[in-house]
Formats: C-alpha cells, structure tokens, sequence
C-alpha cells in the first residue's frame, strides 16, 4: 500500500492529452476513499491493473495519473483511478480556433460537457460522473463530422473486487436468468461475444445491428451484382409449325386434344396418314431472380425492418415522461431507411414471398449471400460478457447485487433441500432489456430431505395488510416446522453499502471493523417490527429476524464484528455476501433451518413483562388421571369434575391448576388424553379428592398411549400438554429429555421408546430412544447423550445440548442421511 501525502486528497491532473488540434485534461482524486479501505483490509500482494486506450492520428504526447510514482506518466501498467460514484472534471482546449464536440452515446453524459467561450475560443468543459457504473467508457471528440480522438476509460467498483468479485457475480446473474445482467444504454459497458444459443433482448439486437449494418448492407450490395438466378420454363400457345420440343406437359396437352390434329403431305405419320397440330404449347425459357434464395434474403431484411421498428417504438414508449436520444433515434432510423430503400429497388419488389424454409449452398458459400447470412445469425444470437468484440451495456452495480441476492440464496438452498416447485422470478422482455418483474412476487418452494418441512424463498414479497405502512423486503425465508401452524419468518434484504471503519472514524472507534451501515441496520429493525399479523387476537409478529446482506469479503474477522453478535443477542444485523463470501450466510440458513420452534421462540425478544406471563402459563401444572370406564367418564363429563381416591395422592398434586382425562383402553374407541378443565375448586370427602372443572375442552387430536399407560395418575405441564402427540411426551420432565423428543419427532413419526416402568407414574427416567436404526441413549450420571448408528457413535455432552440444541439436530440429520444411502 502506497502511503498518501496529506495533499494527495485534492484533485489532480489524472490524463493529459496533446494533440496538434487541441489539448485534452482530465481531473480529479486518483483514488476512491472507500477503494483505499476495501484495499487496506485485503490480504493481497497485487492491484488491479486498469486499461486506457486513446486513439487519433496527430497525438502528440499522451500521459496518464501513476499512483506509485505520484505523477503524470507515459501509460504502461496501470493502477485504477477511476471509480463509481466518483466526479470527474474533463477540459478540451483548441489550438486552432476550431469548434471542437464532445461525444459519448450515453445523452446525459453527452449533455454534460458542453462549449463554453472564452476570448476567441470555445472550450470544451464538464464533468464525468458514474453512478453505481463499473466498467468502460469510451466518448470522443468531433470536429464536424470527423473523429478526432477517442479515449476509452476503465471505472472500477470501489465496494467490490473487480475481478475475483464482480465478474463473478456478473457470470452467476447471467447463468441464472440469461441476459438478466444487460441493459440498454448506459454510461459504461464491457465487452461481450456472441452467444450460440438464446434469444437476444433488444439491449443486445442493438448492439449486435450497429456493429454489424453496414457490412450487411455491403453484402446485400454485392449479391445485387452477381445475383443468383435460375431459368424458368414458360408455355405459349403457337402454330404448329412454330413448334419445336416437346416435354411431357406439351405432349399431354395434344393427346387430350385430338381434334387439333390435321392431315398434311409432309407430318408425323400415323397409321397411314400424315398428321401435324394445328397449335400446341410451345415451349420458352427465360432467365428470373425470383428464387428462394433471393427470398430468403428479402426475408431477412423484412425480418430486420420489423425488429428495428420494435426497438424504436420501444424506445418512443419508455421516454414518453422523459426526453429522448435525438441522436439514437436517428441512427436507427438511418439504418431502417437504408433497408426500406432497398426493397423499394426494382430487383426486390419482383422477388416474391418466402413460403418454405430454405437449405442452400448459395446462402452458405455464394459470395454476398454468405455474408449476408452470417450477419442475419449472429444478430438472431444473444451474448456473453466475455472478449471485446461488442460494446454491452450492464445494469448498475447496486442492482445486479440485488438480483444476485436472491438468486444466490435460492442456489445455495437447492444444494441441500429438494426443489419442490418454483414461481420463478417472473421476467419482464417487454422493454429494451431484461428484467425482474417489478412488483411481482416469486418463490421457491423446498423441502427439507429428512423432516420433509417446507422451506419457502420468496422474492420482493409485499406486505400490504398491515397497520401502519406496506412493507417489501428483498427476500423472505418461511421456515415450517413440525407441530406448528404458523411459519418462521426471517428477512434478507441486499444493501450495496459498505462502512469501511477508515482510521479515526467514528464507525472505526465503535465497531472496529468493515460492516454494515447503522442506516440499514435500522430499516431492518423496521420490517421485523412492523410486519405483523392478526389471527383472530392482537397483532403478533411474523418475522422473526431480519438481516442486511452487504458486498464484503472477510468473513472470519466480521464473525468479531458487533452487528454479526447482535443476530444472536436480537435476531437482527448484518451478514457478508460476496460470490466469494458465501460460508456464514449458508451456515447460518443452515441453523435457522436445523432449529427447534422451541429454541426460536426463546431466542425472540418480548415485550416487558411476557416472559413471566409466559413462563407461568407453561409451567402450569396440569393433573392427568386415569379415567376407568365409560360411567366414570360420562359422570365427569356431566357434572365436570374428577375424583382420585386420597390415597394415591403423592407429594406436590396441589400445585395442579387443571385436570385432564386418561381414558383407559375400553372406555372409548380411542383411549388416550381426550379432554381438559380449568380447577376451579378442590372438595374433599369420603376418602376422595374431588377436582371441580369449569368446562371440559376437547384436545384437538387425542394423546395416544403407545404402549405405555397410567396407573392413577401423573403431572405434567400446560405446555406439553398442548404439544403433545403420544403419553410418553406427559412424562418428559427433564428439559433436555424433550428437546430430544422433539428431534426425533421432526424428523420421524415412528419414534420409540424405554421408560424405566411401563406405567408413567411409577417411572423415573427414559433410559432411550429409537428410531429407525438409531438408538440414542440418556445417561444421566456420565452428564451425556449417546446417539449410536450402525456407521457411526457420537456422543454428546449435556452442556451441548443446552448451548447448541440445533448443531445436535444436524448431527442427526447427518446420521440419517448417512444410514439412508445405505
């Protein structure tokens, strides 16, 4: 790194042109603040090498900004010294009273350099800005209608690296959805080459017919002059000593016309008389253009005419608001003047109508023909951003990061979750390139290999029902999870910026290192707090997290970052994402897809005081007893209440705030948990305890015994109780024995296992789980948790368990994936 002067910040001569019509000066920074800071956290011993090319025949002397030397030197290797978003003066003196134009195809560009009078002269001044432009420029300077000089600059993106990041994203945008990366006419372009297959936008039918017109229009020109032609037959009716061959179609006509036939001295003899035709066809040939060939030629200029005339009515359509490019309008216009004048010629309007496809070796190898052929191909062919062969256009930086977001998330969850339907981002071919759909929302539905839940990716998803204003994030992750009937909602939204912690800033003094903008970090507090949801209660909120995606690099030094560590402490902050900077974005969907609804729930932020609430509801005792024939539950359900003799009453019942039926099998079709009541009052007597309900509520699925039962009665929570899918679930008082449970019931419905007793009452522990060909087992005095496969034991500290539920889980899935390939 090349340590900068404090003068250096100041503008300086950066291109300095001598020619022997005028003098040409560019100025400005030689470098981008931000390029500086992105390259002084790189771990690199190279630089960008940046092109500049100019190219006129009386230049003198030409001479270009080196960063190393400090100066103005003859241009060799270049380091970069233009950017996006920088501002750059540009100065055209002429020597000899010449009124000298400034011209690039871009019209803003072109309006912004304009002459401006001093003395007897009339200098050229303005300034050069690109916005969230990276690429080249190319603009000239005119005398009349003659080129006098062109000069190509390179812009680099001062946020991203441009060849190991930008060109990259640039492939991964244009692979996804073909053409998505081009735009039509911008400040900068890249070059690009013929594609072999694709349609082309009418972005690159335009580059493809500018490059291409005249050479089509000299092929056309020389085909004119040697044109391919055939001899046609004709038949006319004659005398018939005018008659000379015949062909078959003459001699039909006389056969079916006897009567035409005379006796003469001298015929052709018949029988015995001398017969000659009176008339008959006589045959002519003449020489015509009229092949398919030539029409397949008149074809192909009808076909350009058509497209030409697409792209301008395209063009009059999206500038009605604004002004449009005289300049643009007039070349196409030119060109589609030149082809109509053509086919007004004398020679095209007699060639007829192509009515057949065509297979010739005059179109492939005829002189003209050929060409004309060739050009007609390659206009028909997309392109690919690679060589520079053709000037593309692409669309800014800020957007293609935007794209690039969402297709790359999509990409990186097909890799691991089966693609199970997908409303593709919907793309818009209506204008003059390719783009997303506004306002159009797209996802991808996938579905996790083991759990089989529903993983949805929805692109630009609009909230509009909501109390205060509509909300539309980039993109949105709904996470479905076993067991319940709502989805986990997280928010990625892409922001191309960068705070690149420059030295004594305020952003290096309080987070140390390259991050996110707090701007952007609070509109991520603003979509997780203001999309909600109303389901016959009070408004709730739906998205659970919400994260900026940002173009940086290091990941392993933005793990120590601040807003990396708020994601954990309040499920909002910022993560890197690059083509190359993928690792903590995957793995961190990974988690949020690997998490129990238990551990997300604890890990959101409530309002003051619902904690305790919630904590008091699910740690509400409920008393489940054993129901033992049908008259006992239709005397409970009638007079609501339940009665357990005394007796069996162990320490610690009194703490129960509801009651719930058992029904023995027998009692009912289905056995199992089948209702619950709130206790309002406890009535002793006659060696009973009664329990006084307030009304019975059916559950909504029955708690099926599996083997196990009750014998009078146990305690369980409020909380498992509404979870619970089977008996053994009531028993599971150990925390870390159901965060196992719920494991294995996300990813099986089969699950088995062993209690120390039959009846859940009188057991203490469960002993193991099994499912499929996995045994885990809980052993409580080593403090662990053995998962046992036939491939594979792993064992689990009951610290890990506590501290990283969801890394347990992937274990698991992984030992699944892993017995299910065999």
């Amino acid at each position: 790194m090349v340590l900068l002067p404090s003068g250096f910040r100041e503008d300086v001569e950066l291109v300095h042109i001598e020619t022997t019509d005028f003098s040409l000066v560019i100025k400005g920074k030689p470098f981008h603040e931000r390029y500086e800071g992105l390259k002084q956290y790189r771990s690199m011993d190279y630089h960008d090498v940046m092109e500049f090319a100019a190219n006129g025949d009386n230049i003198q002397e030409l001479k270009v900004y080196d960063i190393n030397q400090q100066q103005l030197m003859e241009p060799s290797l270049l380091r970069p010294i233009f950017f996006e978003n920088g501002i750059y003066q540009l100065l055209v003196i002429p020597k000899n009273n010449k009124e000298l134009t400034f011209y690039h195809e871009h019209p803003l560009l072109r309006q912004a350099v304009s002459p401006m009078k001093i003395g007897n002269q009339h200098i050229l001044t303005g300034n050069l800005q690109f916005q969230n432009e990276v690429g080249f420029t190319t603009f000239e300077i005119r005398f009349g209608n003659e080129k006098l000089l062109e000069v190509t600059l390179e812009i680099f993106p001062s946020k991203l690296d441009y060849k190991n990041d930008y060109k990259k994203l640039l492939e991964e945008v244009n692979d996804e959805i073909y053409n998505l990366a081009y735009h039509f006419i911008r400040k900068t372009y890249l070059g690009a080459r013929v594609k072999l297959e694709g349609k082309p936008s009418r972005s690159e039918f335009y580059r493809l017919i500018s490059h291409h017109f005249q050479q089509f229009l000299q092929a056309i020109s020389r085909l004119e002059r040697q044109p391919h032609h055939k001899l046609e037959k004709t038949y006319k009716k004659a005398r018939g000593d005018q008659i000379r061959k015949l062909d078959s179609k003459s001699r039909n006509y006389l056969r079916k016309r006897a009567n035409l036939f005379v006796e003469v001295e001298k015929g052709i003899k018949f029988e015995s008389k001398q017969l000659m035709p009176m008339k008959g066809l006589r045959i002519k040939k003449e020489l015509t253009y009229d092949t398919n060939e030539n029409r397949y030629v008149k074809w192909m200029m009808q076909r350009l005419i058509h497209k030409l005339t697409d792209l301008l009515n395209s063009i009059r359509s999206i500038n009605k608001r604004s002004p449009i490019d005289p300049d643009l309008v007039k070349r196409i216009e030119k060109m589609l003047n030149q082809l109509q004048t053509k086919l007004k010629q004398t020679f095209w309007k007699n060639i007829g109508k192509l009515d057949r496809s065509v297979m010739s070796l005059v179109l492939e190898m005829a002189p003209g023909y050929r060409d004309a052929f060739q050009i007609y191909l390659t206009v028909s062919k997309g392109l690919v951003l690679q060589g520079k062969v053709y000037q593309m256009s692409v669309k800014d930086v800020a957007t293609l990061y935007e794209y690039w977001t969402f297709l790359k998330l999509g990409q990186i969850m097909g890799r691991k979750y089966t693609l199970m339907s997908q409303d593709i981002v919907q793309v818009n071919h209506e204008g003059l390139f390719v783009n997303l759909e506004a306002n159009r929302m797209a996802k991808r539905v996938y579905r996790h290999p083991i759990t089989k839940e529903e993983i949805v990716l929805t692109y630009q998803k609009y909230e509009g029902r909501l109390p205060t204003i509509p909300q539309k994030p980039d993109t949105m992750l709904s996470i479905e999870k076993k067991g319940k009937d709502y989805t986990f909602n997280y928010i990625f939204d892409a922001k191309y910026r960068i705070d690149y912690a420059q030295r004594d800033s305020y952003y290096e003094k309080r987070y140390k290192t390259p991050g996110p903008m707090e701007d952007d970090i609070n509109t991520m507090h603003r979509y997780r707090d203001s999309i909600v949801a109303s389901i016959d209660g009070p408004y709730e909120r739906i998205a659970f997290g919400a994260y900026v995606l940002f173009p940086w690099f290091d990941e392993q030094s933005y793990e120590k970052h601040h807003f990396y560590n708020s994601i954990d402490k309040v499920n909002i902050g910022g993560l890197p994402f690059l083509p190359n900077a993928t690792a903590l974005v995957e793995k961190f969907i990974e988690r949020l897809i690997d998490k129990s609804p238990e551990e997300i729930q604890s890990e959101g932020i409530l309002p003051r005081g619902k904690q305790e609430e919630w904590t008091s509801s699910f740690g509400e005792a409920v008393f489940v007893g054993l129901v033992s024939s049908k008259k006992e539950y239709d005397e409970f359900i009638k007079d609501r209440y339940f009665s357990i003799p005394t007796e069996k009453l162990k320490n610690g019942w009194q703490k129960a705030k509801y009651v719930a039926l058992y029904l023995k099998k027998g009692v009912l079709p289905e056995h199992g948990v089948k209702v619950y009541g709130k206790i309002t009052e406890l009535k002793p007597g006659n060696m009973l305890m009664k329990f006084k309900v307030e009304i019975w509520i059916n559950l909504p699925k029955i708690i099926k015994p599996v083997n196990y039962g009750i014998s009078s009665y146990i305690l369980t929570t409020m909380n498992n109780l509404n979870t619970a899918i089977e008996l053994p679930e009531l028993f599971m008082k150990s925390e870390n024995e159901m965060k196992i449970w719920r494991m294995l019931r996300r990813v099986s419905d089969r699950i088995k296992l062993d209690l120390d007793d039959t009846e859940l009452n009188q057991a203490s522990q469960i002993k193991e789980y099994r499912i499929k060909d996995i045994t885990v087992q809980m052993k409580r005095q080593e403090h662990e948790v053995v998962f046992v496969s036939a491939q594979k034991t792993n064992v689990i500290s009951v610290d890990q368990l506590e501290r990283n539920p969801s890394g347990i889980f992937r274990i698991l899935v992984e030992m699944m994936e892993a017995s299910s390939t065999i």
